[in-house]
């Protein structure tokens, strides 16, 4: 509501946008009783780590800075008639890295892996390094061609290489 209230007294400069605006879902903010610039607005609904899942839409550089400070709010922008998804911030990435390696294992349960493997000796010595074993290999592939055929002079041909053999005839 607060942004239609903005357009409303820019003026007709911004009568498209305001027209634009009004086609989607209006959201009730705070502050409806005295309404407060755009952007304030905006960034007041997405505080607290974007509960409601918005998506924040602006070509408003100074707005798109702090939009990008706060981690998992996408931000679209406008280029040449195409809307774009911005792709995320360092923050964002930074977050979704930091939730899912506390998703695997509780911190408590890191903390009695590591007194289990102390107890046990399985910690490893940064001193003591492990060489690699070589194993027998198979062998040579190219020793495991098969010959080649010797190729027939010109000179010669094939049928006459080979011996003739008589039949047998049999006796009775």
């Amino acid at each position: 509501r607060c942004v239609i209230k903005e357009l409303e007294s820019l003026g007709k400069a911004l009568y498209g946008a305001k027209l634009i605006a009004q086609r989607f879902q209006v959201r009730n903010c705070s502050h409806h009783k005295n309404p407060v610039s755009g952007s304030t607005c905006l960034l007041s609904m997405i505080e607290d780590g974007n509960p409601h899942h918005f998506f924040i839409a602006t070509q408003d550089q100074d707005l798109s800075n702090k939009v990008k400070r706060q981690p998992g709010i996408p931000l679209l922008f406008i280029i040449q008639n195409t809307m774009v998804l911005d792709k995320p911030s360092p923050k964002s990435l930074a977050f979704v890295q930091k939730l899912q390696t506390n998703q695997l294992v509780p911190e408590y349960q890191k903390q009695s892996i590591v007194e289990l493997k102390e107890k046990e000796g399985l910690v490893k010595q940064e001193g003591e390094k492990r060489r690699k074993r070589k194993r027998a290999g198979g062998p040579n592939p190219l020793s495991c061609l098969k010959k080649k055929k010797k190729k027939t002079q010109e000179g010669q041909e094939p049928s006459a290489e080979k011996k003739k053999r008589r039949k047998r005839k049999r006796n009775r």
